[in-house]
């Protein structure tokens, strides 16, 4: 069975989408929604799609679509995901969800009552290395995980339009970046409900309307704890994009460069384990990434099984931002 899919947004990441489903069999690329002609049509002629709208309205109402792809700034997430849910279209929307957890929620009630499958893009799921140590983490090896340390942090670098405005972004660097670090926490802690945040989010390296720094601490049930970093503009940052420390009660693990090491006390020596992975990668964030992320949003429609990460994911994700921005502006601790 071919699937039609549609890309809304032709910025760059609607793009990496549209490369990753010329790599899948089986899907036809057969529409593109932009309120910029001009755009829409290059980004047409580039991956050979046929169909234009200058909405997702007009998108549907035309029909014979069975996926739409969200790509566009934050504020349009919820409302295009859930005219295309309410139509029976399946839908994957770029991370953060949407701006706030409220309009989540309205986007995972839609796809409940439709039954079409909500996919958010948390794309780290599907890296190769964050998969290692995830295995590492399931087969016992670091024991409890006790805490861990993740960055979402562009250093000497930030974006700039609507990024950077808050009634199309919602949030700045928590929501952009910090997300990433968020997302890869819970997936390699099994997905854990928070119980408790804590942080401190401003407006510290420009003079925008969006926060460009933040660190969270957040409290998970089953005792782990995670701290967050995010940030523009930052002069240094202590890891790339989604770099994240592991403590367990057996040894110790990091993403980028992705590594183990296992202390034997009895011989006062640390074993380390290389996966082979390079020390500075290529490219942080490789197309196979997103290829593998489509490529299981694809499989799961044709298998009819849930997503992973579904709307019930991205909904976390959106609480704790929500909390976070909430115990930053009270110096309080947030319990959930």
């Amino acid at each position: 069975m071919t699937l039609k899919i549609a890309f809304s947004g032709t910025g760059h990441i609607s793009r990496v989408h549209a490369r990753a489903a010329q790599s899948l069999e089986g899907v036809e690329l057969a529409a593109v929604v932009n309120h910029r002609p001009a755009s829409m049509a290059e980004f047409a002629a580039q991956f050979s799609i046929e169909r234009q709208y200058g909405t997702v309205d007009d998108l549907l109402s035309a029909g014979g679509i069975d996926i739409l792809v969200v790509s566009t700034p934050n504020y349009l997430h919820a409302p295009q995901a859930i005219a295309a849910l309410d139509a029976g279209v399946h839908v994957m929307v770029e991370k953060p969800m949407a701006m706030n957890s409220a309009e989540a929620e309205r986007m995972l009630r839609a796809s409940e009552k439709s039954g079409a499958k909500l996919m958010v893009a948390h794309c780290w799921r599907f890296d190769e290395e964050v998969n290692w140590v995830k295995r590492q983490i399931d087969a016992g090896t670091l024991g409890t995980v006790l805490r861990t340390k993740g960055y979402g942090v562009h250093v000497n670098w930030g974006p700039g339009g609507w990024f950077v405005e808050a009634r199309t972004a919602g949030g700045g660097a928590l929501a952009d970046m910090g997300i990433h670090a968020l997302d890869v926490a819970r997936y390699l802690l099994d997905d854990p409900q928070p119980l408790s945040v804590y942080a401190k989010i401003a407006t510290e390296y420009t003079d925008y309307d969006v926060d460009d720094s933040g660190v969270i601490w957040i409290n998970w049930a089953g005792g782990a704890s995670s701290i967050v970093e995010s940030g523009w503009w930052w002069p240094h940052a202590d890891g790339p994009e989604a770099c994240t420390q592991l403590y367990g009660t057996l040894a110790f693990a990091q993403l980028f460069p992705t590594r183990l090491e296992i202390p034997d006390r009895a011989a006062e020596a640390v074993r380390r384990v290389d996966p082979g992975y390079p020390p500075v990668r290529e490219e942080q964030c490789p197309q196979i990434m997103y290829d593998r992320q489509l490529g299981h949003f694809i499989d799961c429609i044709r298998e009819d099984r849930a997503p992973t990460p579904a709307g019930a994911e991205g909904l976390v994700n959106m609480r704790i931002i929500d909390a976070a921005l909430e115990s930053s502006r009270r110096g309080q601790v947030v319990h959930l």
